[in-house]
């Protein structure tokens, strides 16, 4: 696992942009998977920019995304689908039938998740964006989850419900339930960029980094994968 510590969030966005703009500019036909939540906004805010000022071409990118909200439309505004819009690709030039995310709406829950596993199977990420929730979570991946895990419905954790709070008027509007890439799904990714900003992410990154490979720290199996880069704060990297 390569290691990037950066003096603040700032930098740690800008560093993540700049390997995110290399993949498509390498390949402008790469599967980017993407994350939501509010890490990566400083990040997406830098691809909107070089698209307008460098003219970086997401024309035939495709994207994948993590999670989506059980029981949210993808019109509601506090879906992952309008997070996605509203953040990043109403700003680039990415065809919005090539972007995919889970239906939190859908009838069937197994049919949906087979279904989006059959995208992720027939699109591997080049590379997968990832945040990192302050009890070891991963996409929507609360401890215990499996590592042989696919797409699949997950009861969140009470301290994910607390963190995404913010993001709502009242954390009774929190959705208890989300949909959400599997550990082996997020593992398949030709290569992994994981971002970290905050003192409340320390004791977290001290388990990715250093702890054991265990399913009770769901994003310590990245220590398994091939090609993963971690990009921490100074304020998130303190215990290491």
């Amino acid at each position: 696992m390569e290691i990037i510590i950066t003096k603040d969030y700032e930098e740690l966005s800008e560093t993540g942009a700049k390997i995110i703009i290399g993949t498509v500019k390498k390949n402008p036909y790469a599967v980017l998977g993407l994350a939501t939540g509010t890490t990566p906004l400083g990040l997406y805010k830098r691809l909107i920019d070089d698209c307008k000022n460098n003219k970086t071409s997401y024309k035939h990118i495709r994207a994948v995304n993590l999670d989506e909200y059980k029981g949210l439309p993808k019109e509601h505004k506090q879906s992952y689908a309008y997070f996605m819009r509203k953040n990043l690709f109403d700003h680039i030039d990415i065809d919005l039938e090539n972007t995919h995310i889970e239906n939190g709406v859908a009838a069937d829950e197994q049919s949906e998740c087979e279904r989006y596993d059959k995208i992720l199977e027939s699109m591997r990420q080049d590379i997968q964006l990832l945040g990192l929730g302050s009890n070891g979570h991963i996409a929507f991946n609360e401890p215990y989850t499996s590592f042989e895990s696919t797409t699949h419905v997950v009861d969140l954790a009470e301290s994910t419900i607390k963190d995404n709070a913010r993001l709502f008027n009242d954390i009774e509007e929190v959705p208890k339930q989300a949909y959400t890439m599997g550990l082996k799904s997020i593992m398949g990714a030709k290569k992994i960029l994981i971002l970290a900003s905050g003192a409340n992410k320390a004791e977290a990154v001290y388990k990715l980094v250093r702890g054991e490979v265990t399913e009770a720290v769901p994003a310590s199996i990245l220590q398994n994968h091939a090609d993963c880069t971690l990009i921490i704060d100074k304020e998130a990297a303190k215990l290491l």
